[in-house]
C-alpha cells in the first residue's frame, strides 16, 4: 500500500476541505492507483489518503491541484523515520552563510551569484567553494560573529521537526557544506544530535581565505547517511534526508524519503518529495505525525 500525505502550508489563509479530499480521492481513481481509505491527521492541515498501486502516477494527479498544498506520495511502510540527515543553508537557516558574509565584504552580489549557481548544480561545488572563500581573504574574524547574530534565521518548523524526531529516538544530523562558525550554534539551537560542516580557516585574526580539506560536500552527505544507517542499525527505508541545493542530490536520492526543500529547480526534479509551500513541520507531517505530539521547545 501507498499513502498520498496532502499538506496545506501553515501559511495560507485556506485550509484543506472535505471536498479537496473527496476530490483527490477521485482523481487517484482517474489514475488507475486503487484509492482505499482517507483520513485526516490535522482537520483542515494535513490528510492521507490510502491506494494500492502506481505511486508516480499519484504524483502526477495530485502535485500542483490544490492550491498552497504539498503532497508526499511513499509506501505506508517505514513512514516514521529513525534517522534525519539535513542540509543547514536555506533549509535549517533562511539564509546561505557565505553570502551574508560576503555582505560584510562589500562583494555579496558576486558571492551570490556564484552560490546559486553552485547550488544549482552548473559549478563544481568544492572548486566554487574554494573561489568564494578565497575572495573573502582578510575580512575580520569577527563579523563571523556579527553575521550569525545579525543575520542567520531558524527556518520556520525546523525546531519542532528536529526536537519532535529526536523525542521519538531518532538520530538528527546536520550535514552542512557551509561552516563550522555557523553549524555548531545552530546545531544547538534547533537541537541537532552532531554535525558536519566545514572549517574557515584564520590567521592572525583575520580569514586567510582557504578552507581546511577535505571539503563537505555532496559525498559526504551521502557517506553520512550511510554510516549513521550502519550506526543505528536500520534499513535505508527508515531515512529522511531534506535539502535544497545540487550538493544535496545524492542523499536525497539514497534516503528511504528524500526531500527537496523549497529547493532549486534540478533538486526538485529529482526528489522523490518536495515542500514548495509548507515549513518544515511538513515533515513530520509526512511521517503521519499529528501537531498535538509536536515538540516545540
Amino acid at each position: 500500500m501507498f499513502i498520498a500525505t496532502l499538506i496545506a502550508s501553515a501559511s495560507a489563509s485556506a485550509t484543506l476541505t472535505a471536498g479537496d479530499i473527496s476530490s483527490a480521492m477521485d482523481r487517484l481513481a482517474a489514475a488507475g492507483c486503487a484509492p482505499g481509505g482517507q483520513g485526516w491527521i490535522d482537520e483542515g492541515a494535513a490528510a492521507d489518503l490510502m491506494f494500492g498501486m502506481a505511486p508516480d502516477a499519484a504524483r502526477v494527479a495530485l502535485e500542483g491541484v490544490f492550491a498552497g498544498t504539498d503532497v508526499v506520495v511513499q509506501p505506508s511502510h517505514a513512514r516514521a523515520k529513525s534517522l534525519l540527515i539535513a542540509d543547514m543553508d536555506s533549509t535549517m537557516i533562511t539564509v546561505e552563510c557565505i553570502d551574508e558574509l560576503a555582505d560584510y565584504a562589500g562583494i555579496k552580489p558576486h558571492i551570490a551569484e556564484i552560490t546559486e549557481r553552485a547550488m544549482r548544480g552548473e559549478l563544481d561545488f568544492a572548486a566554487a567553494l574554494d573561489a568564494r572563500v578565497a575572495l573573502l581573504k582578510g575580512l575580520d574574524e569577527g563579523d563571523i560573529t556579527r553575521c550569525l547574530a545579525e543575520r542567520v534565521t531558524i527556518m520556520p518548523g525546523a525546531k519542532a521537526l528536529v526536537r519532535t524526531m529526536r523525542a521519538r529516538g531518532c538520530l538528527t544530523i546536520l550535514v552542512s557544506g557551509g561552516f563550522t562558525r555557523f553549524a555548531d550554534p545552530v546545531t544547538a539551537e534547533i537541537g541537532f544530535d552532531r554535525a558536519i560542516a566545514n572549517v574557515l580557516e584564520i590567521a592572525d585574526g583575520r580569514l586567510a581565505g582557504t578552507v581546511a580539506k577535505p571539503i563537505v560536500g555532496s559525498d559526504t552527505k551521502l557517506a553520512t547517511l550511510e554510516a549513521a544507517v550502519t550506526e543505528r542499525g536500520i534499513a535505508i527505508e527508515a531515512t529522511l534526508a531534506v535539502g535544497d541545493g545540487a550538493n544535496d542530490l545524492a542523499m536525497i536520492r539514497a534516503a528511504g524519503l528524500g526531500v527537496a526543500y523549497h529547493a532549486k529547480p534540478v533538486v526538485a526534479a529529482a526528489a522523490a518529495a518536495r515542500i514548495d509551500h509548507g515549513d518544515l513541520t511538513a515533515l513530520l507531517y509526512a511521517q503521519g505525525i499529528a501537531r498535538s505530539t509536536w515538540v516545540r521547545e
